[in-house]
C-alpha cells in the first residue's frame, strides 16, 4: 500500500525567509513533491501548537514549520520559541501513539530555494515510509 501513498503534507513558512526560499525554488525551476502545501505565516512564532496538531487530526500525514535561521529571525525571537513547540508537538504525538516524526522544524534564509525543495522532498519519502496517519485512517478516531 505504502507505494501508492502519496502523503499530504503541510509546511508552515515564515513570510520573510521560508517562503521567500519556497519562491525561489519555484523561480529556479526546482521541482519538490506538489503533495508539499505551503501556508505562509507572517512569523513562525505565530504558529501555535494547536495549528500543527490540528493538521494532524484533520487529516495530514505530516506537517513542518519552516523559518528563519536561528538568530535571525526578523521578530526577534519568533523561530526560537517556536523549536520549543514543534517539540512539544513531537513529544505530545508520542504520548498519542502517532510517531513524532510526523513533525519537524528547519531553519533556512530567503537564499536557500534549493535547501526548500530538498527539506520538501525529504519530508515526502520520510512520511511515505511511515505510512498514512493514523488519524486519516481511523485507528485512532474509533475510540471516540
Amino acid at each position: 500500500m505504502t507505494e501508492t501513498f502519496e502523503p499530504q503534507i503541510l509546511a508552515f513558512c515564515c513570510k520573510y525567509c521560508a517562503y521567500a526560499a519556497a519562491d525561489l525554488a519555484g523561480s529556479m525551476r526546482l521541482s519538490y513533491p506538489a503533495n508539499v502545501k505551503v501556508i505562509q505565516v507572517p512569523c513562525t512564532g505565530r504558529i501555535d501548537i494547536l495549528h500543527l496538531l490540528r493538521a494532524i487530526e484533520d487529516g495530514a500525514d505530516g506537517v513542518y514549520v519552516a523559518g528563519c535561521l536561528e538568530g535571525e529571525c526578523h521578530f526577534i525571537s519568533g523561530n526560537l520559541s517556536t523549536r520549543k513547540r514543534v517539540a512539544y508537538v513531537k513529544k505530545t504525538l508520542d504520548s498519542i501513539g502517532i510517531e513524532p516524526e510526523r513533525a519537524e522544524m528547519f531553519n533556512l534564509s530567503s537564499a536557500m530555494g534549493p535547501r526548500f525543495a530538498e527539506i520538501a522532498r525529504e519530508m515526502t519519502e520520510r512520511i511515505r515510509k511511515l505510512g498514512p496517519s493514523p488519524v486519516r485512517c481511523g485507528e485512532l478516531r474509533s475510540e471516540k
